[in-house]
């Protein structure tokens, strides 16, 4: 049974969330539930981003959540206190002013209203918590500040970003209820990755490798000697961890358009990856993170069995090439070792093949004794068959 601390010293990071109305869905990072009358908040929250969302109904309709950040070290007499209190005519919980001023009440929440970060009973709690510290450890306060356009790292379901709206014209954003904050992008477009004025040889290999367009961007967002986070390329994977945890928590489309950018960028870089090799492992172990989420997704993040995983299946495949060309023997180990345990977990959950090795063409016995030859066309893009094929066009006789 859980007993009220004797003093301030005895407390933990809490989050008070009041006036939560009962029934409604309620969650904090991978865990969720539904409010009771007595709830009043999550205590015993570890260092760390955290993410709290809410939602009227626990089915799928708009969620509102915010980010926030509890230190590693903290003063034993006055541990980290988030409050938030629920705002009826918006359906969602917002900023209390002078929120000290609720410290006084803790004591005689803890027991009885205030629920554990861990569920202690709960194994599966235990191992859904244990992961949301390796998906959330390039995050930054910036990186949110820009994502969410606000100060106090709020996004709903409705949050979108100016590259995913839907324009229609003749209609302002009021008419056609689009009133939401706008989402902050890295401004990645895979429709132009070179630099403006390129011409020839250039452009062609900036649409071939991607690497230009990936420094572009981390250059951007990322200055050299920027302190922040120490490492090259964090903004990228920073901004790859928070949008898929909004797909994940909020169902955020726009934060799902924004990751596959992100991820069809990296993916398709070829003289980067030798010169950031590390940083192309830590990429892989994200991603390989991040798949193993994926079913947690209402609806699934990918249809991963059928067409709707193509795109990342396509990509995956070329960069699995790509290693393979441009690292000889004993080059490149972070790198391979990590495509490969990604590769083994969607051989094992999804049946991907990423490898060239199977028949592209062969005879088949048919049940009545029939030969006939089949050839298969799903590798005609990488091998450049069928519709795929070069065609030489003579320019001075069309």
């Amino acid at each position: 049974m859980a007993v009220a601390p004797s003093s301030a010293s005895d407390m933990t990071a809490i989050a008070l969330l009041l006036d939560l109305p009962p029934g409604i869905l309620c969650g904090i990072d991978l865990l969720s539930f539904t409010t009771s009358a007595q709830l009043r908040g999550v205590k015993d929250i570890p260092p760390g981003w955290h993410f709290i969302f809410t939602s009227e109904t626990t089915s799928l309709s708009i969620r509102d959540g915010f980010w926030f950040h509890i230190p590693q070290q903290y003063p034993s007499s006055s541990p980290p206190l988030v409050v938030r209190k629920w705002d009826t005519a918006t359906g969602s919980l917002r900023s209390c002013e002078d929120f000290e001023s609720y410290r006084t009440q803790v004591p005689a929440l803890w027991e009885k209203h205030l629920t554990p970060y861990r569920q202690s009973a709960s194994r599966d709690a235990m191992s859904e918590s244990g992961d949301w510290p390796a998906l959330t450890e390039h995050i930054t306060p910036r990186l949110l500040s820009h994502l969410t356009q606000s100060s106090d790292w709020n996004i709903t379901s409705a949050s979108c970003a100016t590259e995913d709206r839907d324009e229609i014209p003749g209609l302002s954003a009021e008419e056609i209820g689009e009133e939401e904050r706008e989402l902050g992008v890295l401004g990645i477009d895979l429709k132009r990755t070179w630099r403006e004025g390129a011409v020839g040889r250039e452009r062609t290999e900036g649409a071939v490798d991607r690497s230009w367009a990936l420094n572009d961007v981390v250059e951007r967002w990322q200055p050299k000697g920027s302190e922040e986070n120490g490492e090259w390329g964090n903004m990228v994977l920073g901004q790859m961890e928070a949008c898929f945890l909004m797909v994940l928590t909020v169902a955020n489309y726009s934060c799902l358009e924004e990751w596959k950018r992100c991820v069809g960028l990296v993916l398709t870089c070829k003289r980067a990856v030798r010169e950031r090799e590390s940083w192309f492992a830590m990429f892989l172990v994200l991603l390989r993170r991040q798949m193993e989420r994926c079913e947690d997704v209402e609806g699934g993040l990918f249809d991963m069995n059928d067409e709707g995983g193509g795109l990342l299946k396509g990509h995956l495949k070329g960069f699995k090439r790509t290693l393979g060309q441009i690292f000889g023997e004993g080059e490149g180990e972070d790198a391979k070792e990590e495509m490969e345990a990604l590769d083994l977990f969607l051989k094992g959950e999804y049946r991907w093949e990423l490898g060239d090795e199977f028949v592209r063409r062969g005879m088949l016995e048919l049940d009545d004794g029939e030969i006939v030859e089949m050839e298969t066309e799903e590798m005609e893009g990488e091998d450049e068959r069928g519709e795929y094929a070069p065609v030489v066009v003579d320019l001075d006789n069309p």
